[in-house]
Protein backbone atom coordinates (compact mmCIF):
# COMPACT_ATOMS: atom_id res chain seq x y z
CA UNK A 1 0.00 0.00 0.00
CA UNK A 2 1.32 3.43 -0.94
CA UNK A 3 2.04 5.76 1.96
CA UNK A 4 1.00 9.25 0.93
CA UNK A 5 1.44 12.56 2.73
CA UNK A 6 -0.90 15.39 1.78
CA UNK A 7 0.07 18.78 3.20
CA UNK A 8 -2.86 21.15 3.55
CA UNK A 9 -5.02 18.06 3.25
CA UNK A 10 -7.90 19.48 5.31
CA UNK A 11 -8.42 22.34 2.88
CA UNK A 12 -10.59 22.63 -0.22
CA UNK A 13 -8.51 20.74 -2.78
CA UNK A 14 -6.75 18.58 -0.21
CA UNK A 15 -9.88 17.16 1.39
CA UNK A 16 -11.32 16.21 -2.00
CA UNK A 17 -8.05 14.46 -2.85
CA UNK A 18 -8.17 12.62 0.49
CA UNK A 19 -11.74 11.46 -0.26
CA UNK A 20 -10.67 10.19 -3.67
CA UNK A 21 -7.60 8.29 -2.44
CA UNK A 22 -9.42 6.71 0.50
CA UNK A 23 -12.23 5.60 -1.82
CA UNK A 24 -9.74 4.06 -4.27
CA UNK A 25 -8.27 2.03 -1.41
CA UNK A 26 -4.63 1.98 -2.49
CA UNK A 27 -3.21 4.56 -0.05
CA UNK A 28 -2.55 5.07 3.60
CA UNK A 29 -3.11 8.83 3.78
CA UNK A 30 -1.46 11.15 6.28
CA UNK A 31 -2.74 14.71 6.31
CA UNK A 32 -0.57 17.50 7.68
CA UNK A 33 -2.44 20.73 8.31
CA UNK A 34 -1.84 23.66 10.65
CA UNK A 35 -5.51 24.75 10.62
CA UNK A 36 -4.57 28.40 10.20
CA UNK A 37 -7.17 31.09 10.78
CA UNK A 38 -6.97 32.41 7.18
CA UNK A 39 -10.55 31.18 7.18
CA UNK A 40 -12.55 29.36 9.86
CA UNK A 41 -10.53 26.29 10.96
CA UNK A 42 -13.79 24.56 11.87
CA UNK A 43 -14.59 24.29 8.15
CA UNK A 44 -11.35 22.42 7.53
CA UNK A 45 -11.90 20.14 10.50
CA UNK A 46 -15.32 19.26 9.14
CA UNK A 47 -13.79 18.46 5.75
CA UNK A 48 -11.84 15.51 7.17
CA UNK A 49 -13.87 14.60 10.25
CA UNK A 50 -15.52 11.56 8.66
CA UNK A 51 -12.17 9.89 8.01
CA UNK A 52 -10.98 10.48 11.55
CA UNK A 53 -13.93 8.57 12.93
CA UNK A 54 -13.92 5.46 10.80
CA UNK A 55 -10.84 4.91 8.67
CA UNK A 56 -7.69 3.12 9.77
CA UNK A 57 -5.92 4.22 6.56
CA UNK A 58 -6.16 7.89 7.54
CA UNK A 59 -4.01 9.88 9.95
CA UNK A 60 -4.20 13.57 10.81
CA UNK A 61 -1.16 15.47 12.06
CA UNK A 62 -1.56 19.07 13.19
CA UNK A 63 1.58 21.03 12.49
CA UNK A 64 3.47 23.49 10.31
CA UNK A 65 5.55 22.67 7.24
CA UNK A 66 8.14 25.20 8.46
CA UNK A 67 8.79 23.07 11.56
CA UNK A 68 11.97 21.25 10.48
CA UNK A 69 12.00 18.98 13.52
CA UNK A 70 8.43 17.84 12.93
CA UNK A 71 9.12 17.26 9.24
CA UNK A 72 12.15 15.08 9.96
CA UNK A 73 10.27 13.10 12.59
CA UNK A 74 7.25 12.52 10.37
CA UNK A 75 9.28 11.40 7.35
CA UNK A 76 11.56 9.17 9.44
CA UNK A 77 8.56 7.48 11.07
CA UNK A 78 6.36 7.02 8.03
CA UNK A 79 8.75 6.70 5.07
CA UNK A 80 6.31 8.24 2.62
CA UNK A 81 6.24 6.94 -0.93
CA UNK A 82 4.58 10.10 -2.25
CA UNK A 83 4.14 13.67 -1.03
CA UNK A 84 1.39 15.92 -2.40
CA UNK A 85 2.33 19.40 -1.23
CA UNK A 86 -0.81 21.56 -1.21
CA UNK A 87 -0.16 23.59 1.95
CA UNK A 88 0.45 27.28 1.27
CA UNK A 89 -0.56 30.78 2.12
CA UNK A 90 -3.11 31.34 -0.62
CA UNK A 91 -4.49 34.37 -2.41
CA UNK A 92 -3.05 37.21 -4.44
CA UNK A 93 -4.43 40.20 -2.55
CA UNK A 94 -3.35 39.12 0.97
CA UNK A 95 0.16 38.51 -0.34
CA UNK A 96 0.44 42.22 -1.17
CA UNK A 97 -0.07 43.01 2.52
CA UNK A 98 1.99 40.18 4.03
CA UNK A 99 4.74 39.27 1.55
CA UNK A 100 7.21 38.05 4.19
CA UNK A 101 4.66 35.65 5.66
CA UNK A 102 4.01 34.29 2.16
CA UNK A 103 7.72 33.88 1.55
CA UNK A 104 8.17 31.98 4.81
CA UNK A 105 5.35 29.48 4.29
CA UNK A 106 5.44 29.04 0.53
CA UNK A 107 9.20 29.06 -0.03
CA UNK A 108 10.82 28.16 3.30
CA UNK A 109 8.14 25.58 3.99
CA UNK A 110 8.58 23.96 0.59
CA UNK A 111 12.33 23.66 1.14
CA UNK A 112 11.69 22.09 4.55
CA UNK A 113 9.47 19.45 2.97
CA UNK A 114 11.83 18.78 0.08
CA UNK A 115 14.75 18.36 2.45
CA UNK A 116 12.82 15.93 4.63
CA UNK A 117 11.76 14.03 1.52
CA UNK A 118 15.37 13.86 0.32
CA UNK A 119 16.66 12.62 3.66
CA UNK A 120 14.08 9.82 3.78
CA UNK A 121 14.47 8.80 0.11
CA UNK A 122 10.90 9.72 -0.86
CA UNK A 123 10.57 8.87 -4.54
CA UNK A 124 7.69 11.10 -5.65
CA UNK A 125 6.80 14.71 -4.84
CA UNK A 126 3.82 16.62 -6.28
CA UNK A 127 3.91 20.41 -5.85
CA UNK A 128 0.77 22.52 -6.11
CA UNK A 129 1.72 25.53 -8.18
CA UNK A 130 -0.63 28.10 -9.67
CA UNK A 131 -1.68 29.79 -12.89
CA UNK A 132 -0.51 32.98 -11.15
CA UNK A 133 3.06 32.14 -12.13
CA UNK A 134 2.28 33.22 -15.70
CA UNK A 135 1.49 36.77 -14.58
CA UNK A 136 1.16 39.20 -17.49
CA UNK A 137 1.85 36.48 -20.03
CA UNK A 138 1.65 37.56 -23.67
CA UNK A 139 0.94 34.07 -25.02
CA UNK A 140 -2.67 32.87 -24.93
CA UNK A 141 -3.39 30.13 -23.92
CA UNK A 142 -0.63 29.62 -21.35
CA UNK A 143 1.83 26.84 -22.18
CA UNK A 144 4.16 25.18 -19.66
CA UNK A 145 7.21 26.28 -21.66
CA UNK A 146 6.31 30.00 -21.50
CA UNK A 147 8.98 32.03 -19.66
CA UNK A 148 7.89 33.06 -16.17
CA UNK A 149 9.17 36.61 -16.33
CA UNK A 150 6.10 38.73 -15.50
CA UNK A 151 4.74 37.72 -12.06
CA UNK A 152 2.80 40.62 -10.52
CA UNK A 153 2.18 39.50 -6.93
CA UNK A 154 4.27 38.13 -4.07
CA UNK A 155 2.06 35.03 -4.13
CA UNK A 156 3.01 34.34 -7.75
CA UNK A 157 6.69 34.95 -6.98
CA UNK A 158 6.60 32.41 -4.14
CA UNK A 159 5.07 29.79 -6.41
CA UNK A 160 7.79 30.36 -9.01
CA UNK A 161 10.37 29.98 -6.24
CA UNK A 162 8.69 26.77 -5.14
CA UNK A 163 8.85 25.36 -8.65
CA UNK A 164 12.53 26.27 -8.84
CA UNK A 165 13.24 24.47 -5.56
CA UNK A 166 11.43 21.41 -6.90
CA UNK A 167 13.55 21.43 -10.02
CA UNK A 168 16.75 21.62 -7.95
CA UNK A 169 15.78 18.66 -5.75
CA UNK A 170 14.68 16.55 -8.72
CA UNK A 171 18.13 17.17 -10.21
CA UNK A 172 20.09 16.43 -7.04
CA UNK A 173 18.03 13.48 -5.80
CA UNK A 174 16.47 10.42 -7.36
CA UNK A 175 13.03 11.91 -6.86
CA UNK A 176 10.30 12.34 -9.46
CA UNK A 177 8.94 15.83 -8.94
CA UNK A 178 5.87 17.21 -10.72
CA UNK A 179 4.60 20.78 -10.48
CA UNK A 180 0.89 21.17 -11.18
CA UNK A 181 -0.27 24.65 -12.15
CA UNK A 182 -3.86 24.81 -10.93
CA UNK A 183 -6.23 27.20 -12.70
CA UNK A 184 -8.95 28.70 -10.42
CA UNK A 185 -10.39 25.61 -8.75
CA UNK A 186 -14.01 25.75 -7.59
CA UNK A 187 -16.75 23.42 -6.37
CA UNK A 188 -18.13 22.09 -3.10
CA UNK A 189 -16.09 23.20 -0.05
CA UNK A 190 -14.45 26.04 -1.97
CA UNK A 191 -12.75 28.52 0.34
CA UNK A 192 -15.27 31.18 1.46
CA UNK A 193 -12.97 34.04 0.40
CA UNK A 194 -12.85 32.96 -3.26
CA UNK A 195 -15.03 34.75 -5.78
CA UNK A 196 -17.64 32.10 -6.59
CA UNK A 197 -18.31 31.20 -2.96
CA UNK A 198 -18.13 34.81 -1.80
CA UNK A 199 -20.47 36.01 -4.55
CA UNK A 200 -22.98 33.25 -3.81
CA UNK A 201 -23.06 34.13 -0.12
CA UNK A 202 -23.50 37.87 -0.71
CA UNK A 203 -26.08 37.39 -3.46
CA UNK A 204 -28.28 35.15 -1.32
CA UNK A 205 -27.99 37.66 1.53
CA UNK A 206 -29.13 40.45 -0.77
CA UNK A 207 -25.81 42.26 -0.45
CA UNK A 208 -23.70 43.83 -3.24
CA UNK A 209 -20.86 41.79 -4.71
CA UNK A 210 -17.53 43.58 -5.27
CA UNK A 211 -16.42 43.54 -8.91
CA UNK A 212 -13.00 44.98 -9.63
CA UNK A 213 -12.74 46.56 -13.08
CA UNK A 214 -15.49 46.29 -15.66
CA UNK A 215 -16.24 42.58 -15.33
CA UNK A 216 -14.39 41.59 -18.50
CA UNK A 217 -11.48 39.82 -16.80
CA UNK A 218 -11.38 36.14 -17.69
CA UNK A 219 -10.44 33.07 -15.68
CA UNK A 220 -10.01 29.41 -16.55
CA UNK A 221 -12.37 28.07 -13.87
CA UNK A 222 -11.61 24.40 -13.13
CA UNK A 223 -14.04 22.11 -11.34
CA UNK A 224 -12.65 20.31 -8.30
CA UNK A 225 -13.29 16.81 -9.66
CA UNK A 226 -11.09 17.61 -12.66
CA UNK A 227 -8.34 19.04 -10.46
CA UNK A 228 -8.36 15.88 -8.34
CA UNK A 229 -8.36 13.59 -11.38
CA UNK A 230 -5.33 15.40 -12.78
CA UNK A 231 -3.52 15.24 -9.44
CA UNK A 232 -4.12 11.51 -9.04
CA UNK A 233 -2.93 10.95 -12.62
CA UNK A 234 0.28 12.86 -11.80
CA UNK A 235 0.80 10.73 -8.68
CA UNK A 236 0.57 7.57 -10.75
CA UNK A 237 2.39 8.69 -13.91
CA UNK A 238 5.85 7.79 -15.15
CA UNK A 239 8.08 10.06 -17.17
CA UNK A 240 10.76 12.70 -16.79
CA UNK A 241 12.30 13.13 -13.35
CA UNK A 242 11.00 16.72 -13.31
CA UNK A 243 7.90 17.95 -15.10
CA UNK A 244 5.29 20.71 -15.10
CA UNK A 245 1.64 20.45 -16.12
CA UNK A 246 -1.27 22.87 -16.44
CA UNK A 247 -4.52 21.66 -14.90
CA UNK A 248 -7.36 23.81 -16.20
CA UNK A 249 -10.52 23.49 -18.27
CA UNK A 250 -8.84 25.26 -21.21
CA UNK A 251 -11.55 27.88 -21.46
CA UNK A 252 -11.37 31.52 -20.41
CA UNK A 253 -14.69 32.61 -18.88
CA UNK A 254 -15.57 36.29 -18.52
CA UNK A 255 -16.50 37.42 -15.01
CA UNK A 256 -19.76 38.98 -16.21
CA UNK A 257 -20.81 35.60 -17.64
CA UNK A 258 -19.86 33.82 -14.43
CA UNK A 259 -22.09 36.20 -12.47
CA UNK A 260 -24.99 35.51 -14.83
CA UNK A 261 -24.55 31.75 -14.31
CA UNK A 262 -24.63 32.24 -10.54
CA UNK A 263 -27.80 34.33 -10.88
CA UNK A 264 -29.49 31.53 -12.82
CA UNK A 265 -28.31 28.75 -10.50
CA UNK A 266 -29.19 30.59 -7.28
CA UNK A 267 -32.36 32.24 -8.54
CA UNK A 268 -31.34 35.72 -7.39
CA UNK A 269 -30.20 38.90 -9.09
CA UNK A 270 -26.73 40.20 -8.31
CA UNK A 271 -26.28 43.76 -7.07
CA UNK A 272 -22.85 44.83 -8.23
CA UNK A 273 -20.49 47.14 -6.37
CA UNK A 274 -18.15 48.32 -9.13
CA UNK A 275 -14.60 49.00 -7.94
CA UNK A 276 -11.26 49.94 -9.52
CA UNK A 277 -9.03 47.08 -10.71
CA UNK A 278 -7.00 45.42 -7.96
CA UNK A 279 -3.20 45.45 -7.94
CA UNK A 280 -1.84 41.97 -8.60
CA UNK A 281 -4.82 40.83 -10.68
CA UNK A 282 -4.15 39.58 -14.20
CA UNK A 283 -6.63 40.21 -17.05
CA UNK A 284 -6.84 36.58 -18.15
CA UNK A 285 -5.84 33.02 -17.29
CA UNK A 286 -6.23 30.33 -19.93
CA UNK A 287 -4.58 26.91 -19.79
CA UNK A 288 -3.19 24.96 -22.70
CA UNK A 289 -3.80 21.41 -21.42
CA UNK A 290 -2.40 19.54 -24.40
CA UNK A 291 0.64 18.27 -22.51
CA UNK A 292 -1.42 17.06 -19.55
CA UNK A 293 -3.75 15.32 -21.97
CA UNK A 294 -0.93 13.51 -23.77
CA UNK A 295 1.15 12.49 -20.75
CA UNK A 296 -1.37 12.23 -17.91
CA UNK A 297 -4.54 11.35 -19.79
CA UNK A 298 -6.05 14.52 -18.33
CA UNK A 299 -9.49 15.17 -19.79
CA UNK A 300 -11.63 17.67 -17.82
CA UNK A 301 -15.29 16.73 -17.82
CA UNK A 302 -17.09 19.65 -16.19
CA UNK A 303 -17.81 22.84 -18.17
CA UNK A 304 -18.49 25.98 -16.19
CA UNK A 305 -22.25 25.82 -16.79
CA UNK A 306 -22.48 22.36 -15.21
CA UNK A 307 -19.94 23.16 -12.51
CA UNK A 308 -21.81 26.23 -11.29
CA UNK A 309 -25.03 24.23 -11.07
CA UNK A 310 -23.23 21.62 -8.95
CA UNK A 311 -21.65 24.29 -6.77
CA UNK A 312 -25.02 26.02 -6.27
CA UNK A 313 -26.65 22.74 -5.24
CA UNK A 314 -23.93 22.19 -2.63
CA UNK A 315 -24.13 25.82 -1.45
CA UNK A 316 -27.89 25.60 -0.98
CA UNK A 317 -27.50 22.37 0.97
CA UNK A 318 -25.25 24.13 3.47
CA UNK A 319 -27.96 26.58 4.48
CA UNK A 320 -30.69 23.99 5.01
Amino acid sequence: MRRTLITGGAGFIGSHLVDCLIAKGNDHVTVLDNFSDFYDPAIKRTNVSAHLKKNSRFELVEGDICDDVLMKEMFARSRFDCVVHLAARAGVSPSLEHPLAYEKTNVRGTYSLLEAARASNTRRFIFASSSSVYGLNSTIPFVETDPLIHPISPYAATKIAGESACRVYSHLCEMRVICLRFFTAYGARQRPDLAIHKFARLMTEGKPIPVYGDGTTKRDYTYIDDIVAGTVAAMESEGERFDVFNLGESRAVELNYLISLLEQALGVKAVIDWRPPQPGDVPITFADIGKAGRLLGYDPQTPIETGIEKFAAWFKSQSV
